[in-house]
């Protein structure tokens, strides 16, 4: 493997010495966690270029958009003190694309995070500058293509495409009008700024991937309606694009209310295919459309009916992810035609390719042979074709997110940017065991255990560890087996953790996915309790140390196994929601406005469901030690309702802990509070479950503890 990034810092591990769990010295720091290094995200190429951002918290969280050349060089194509992100649907993602112009020029099209506006940067080569003025070459600063909106108004745009001969964009925008009203649809636009965007598909709640045909002249996306999200039901439709940007012959090609379609895209030959789950799995299809001229979907004459979606096989496996996020790709055509797929199965993900189909055999057909690809990687973020190779942004179980290159057909890998120039010796990594669990109404859980791991030290005969409930949050995401530090964090103390993919997580299957349907705040809360029995009964764990953390929805189940059940000893919300009604009301934006919909039922339909299962109304009913994190210029999750867990925990005479932010939102994005944050919850473990951290921690009040 060829790597082109300098040898990180390794530390290295000692002897061995008698310590308690959780007292065990760890390279593993708060510091480390909160400073060290920037996440790697959104690969995309340009001819032989690879493009991907990274966001820098030490450049006050700033995401920038990087290039490494076809010579290998790497440098920064965002200039300094501008962030490159889209808050389309508030998370974003899908903030640029890069592309090649007249004359293959290299060209990148970005959307600013200070005024959401779109901005141009061209990639001039050297010496092309006029007589006089040559200069290396350089990225052209910064010009808007869309107009500023009036004051009172904010359009957005992400996951934008542009035709193959560099003149045309088409994107998702949103539009926040006067009153609250937000717009969703797609534009066409040219791509040198010449006329305003054009509106090409309206009259949905939401849309997403627009996705070229290789001729630049069909086009699909993605939509969907309120109450549904995307992993609910979506549709997939094509329409021919001209030239001046205007689009005809809209054809409804697949998916519905009751089937999710995912990530579209254009296969070399035409052939459009996407990822359906109606077998209850992300499994992947392709339809040859032919000529989609004539009339539209839903009227007479003129268009030929479609033919049905052409399955590449079937496997119980999900060859997509949940799209909390635009512009995530895991399925690529390279330029041979060569099929690259990632997909998740047993809790991991894996690399296959189907290799480039002879004469004018279809690629998709039952029966497709996908060839696994060896790969030390455990994740795959996402992929992008370069050329013959594919380049990916990838995890495992001893590195974070990195930027790769593999060759296929060899299998090599060139290392081309870790994420983390300081890596943790290996043997200071808890590697985590997938676990299957029984769980309630006869049915399993999936889970990762990380077992304490340290060589520097060893626990007295006979103690047992304590074990942390990670909750994720989401809901409807699920936690991926790849190095963390924050977990890591505790298990190279001697704190095991139990990272819980309850009923509801992706990675599954739809039946899975759907546990949660109507059951949140109790499915999620009785699997994270059923993985911390399975661990102690298979004697794991210490019994009476078992503790349940989580942040924001991960927050609101370890509120409510706090308030439901009487079984862990310690909890830990990280501005976990505690009222449900708040949220329901106006506590959030429109792309999850309706998510408590499928989760809970409508409201105020179902208010009294809402109501029952916010921990807010039952906080009275906590038994055991509680430390509270809270940004207090939260609007997600006010400071209001860790103040009313707070007067009961007071009330009671419990132990508990609460430490409020300033300046911090929802989650904590300064170092130096992320580092307190950090720092803080582990005083609190030490003092409730009898361990003195190695670390020199600033004390923590912990008001009722004897």
């Amino acid at each position: 493997m060829l790597e082109r990034t300098d040898s990180p810092d390794v530390t290295t591990p000692g002897r061995r010495e008698d310590a308690p769990y959780g007292s065990w010295r760890s390279p593993v720091t708060a510091k480390l966690i909160a400073e060290g290094g920037v996440s790697t995200m959104w690969p995309q190429s340009a001819g032989q270029s690879l493009y991907w951002t990274e966001l820098r918290p030490l450049e006050n969280g700033r995401y920038v958009v990087v290039r490494r050349a076809p010579d290998g060089e790497i440098a920064d194509v965002t200039p300094p003190g501008v962030s490159a992100r889209s808050l389309v649907h508030e998370y974003g993602g899908g903030m640029y694309v890069a592309f090649l112009g007249a004359g293959g020029a290299e060209s990148v099209i970005f959307s600013d995070q200070a005024d959401q506006r779109l901005y141009r940067q061209d990639l001039r080569p050297a010496g092309s500058e006029p007589a006089g003025e040559a200069q290396p070459a350089h990225w052209t600063d910064p010009q808007p293509l869309t107009p500023a909106p009036p004051a009172e108004r904010a359009h957005r745009h992400a996951d934008g495409r542009v035709t193959p001969d560099g003149s045309l964009l088409v994107t998702v925008r949103e539009r926040h009008e006067t009153g609250g009203d937000v717009v969703n649809e797609l534009v066409s636009l040219p791509t040198d700024g010449s006329a305003e965007p054009r509106v090409i598909a309206s009259g949905h709640d939401f849309y997403a991937a627009p996705r070229l045909s290789p001729d630049g002249r069909r086009l699909a996306w993605l939509s969907w309606d309120h109450p549904k999200m995307p992993w609910d039901g979506t549709e997939l439709w094509t329409a021919e694009l001209a030239g001046d940007g205007s689009v005809s012959g809209e054809r409804l090609v697949a998916g519905g209310p009751q089937e999710s379609i995912l990530q579209p895209l254009w296969s070399p030959t035409g052939e459009l295919w996407f990822a359906g789950d109606r077998t209850g799995w992300w499994n992947l299809y392709a339809v040859g459309l032919g000529s989609s001229s004539g009339a539209g979907a839903g009227e007479t004459g003129g268009a030929a009916a479609l033919p049905e979606p052409c399955p590449l096989g079937t496997r119980d496996a999900e060859f997509v992810k949940v799209p909390w996020v635009f512009g995530l790709q895991h399925y690529v055509f390279l330029a041979d035609g060569t099929l690259v797929v990632s997909f998740t199965e047993d809790g991991r993900d894996h690399l296959a390719v189907l290799d480039a189909p002879s004469g004018e055999r279809s690629a998709a057909h039952e029966g497709s042979e996908l060839r696994e690809l060896e790969s030390p990687y455990s994740v795959v973020y996402s992929l992008a074709p370069l050329g013959d190779r594919v380049a990916l942004i990838a995890g495992m179980h001893t590195e974070g997110l990195q930027v790769a290159v593999i060759e296929p057909r060899a299998g090599d890998r060139e290392l081309v940017r870790r994420g983390r120039p300081v890596l943790i010796d290996p043997a200071y990594i808890s590697r985590p065991e997938a676990i299957v669990f029984p769980t309630e109404s006869g049915l399993s859980a999936h889970a990762n255990y990380y077992p304490p791991a340290n060589p520097d030290f060893v626990a007295p005969d006979g103690e047992l560890p304590p074990l942390l409930v990670n909750v994720h949050g989401g809901p409807t995401s699920a936690h991926e087996a790849m190095l963390d530090l924050d977990i890591q964090y505790w298990t190279s103390r001697g704190i095991a953790v139990v990272d819980v993919n309850y009923g509801g997580s992706t990675g599954y299957g739809r039946e899975y996915r759907e546990r949660l349907r109507g059951g949140w705040g109790i499915v999620d809360t009785v699997d994270s309790i059923n993985a911390a029995r399975y661990l102690v009964a298979r004697g794991d764990a210490d019994p009476e140390r078992v503790g349940v953390r989580g942040g924001s929805a991960g927050g609101y189940t370890t509120l409510n196994a706090l308030t439901r059940f009487d079984f862990f000893s310690a909890g830990a919300s990280l501005f976990g929601l505690a009222d449900l009604e708040t949220f329901a009301t106006g506590g959030t934006h429109k792309f999850e406005s309706r998510y408590l919909d499928s989760l809970l039922g409508p409201y105020p339909e179902r208010r009294d469901v809402y109501r029952e299962r916010s921990p807010i109304h039952h906080v009275d009913d906590i038994s055991c030690p509680v430390i509270l994190l809270q940004g207090l210029e939260d609007v997600i999750v006010p400071p209001a309702q860790a103040d009313i867990i707070v007067e009961a925990m007071r009330r009671k005479g419990l132990p508990f802990a609460y430490i409020g932010f300033e300046g911090e939102q929802h989650g904590f994005r300064k170092a130096e509070n992320i580092i307190r944050a950090e720092e803080a919850e582990l005083y609190f473990y030490g003092r409730v479950w009898g361990f003195t951290p190695d670390d020199a921690i600033e004390p923590v009040e912990i008001e009722n503890l004897a």
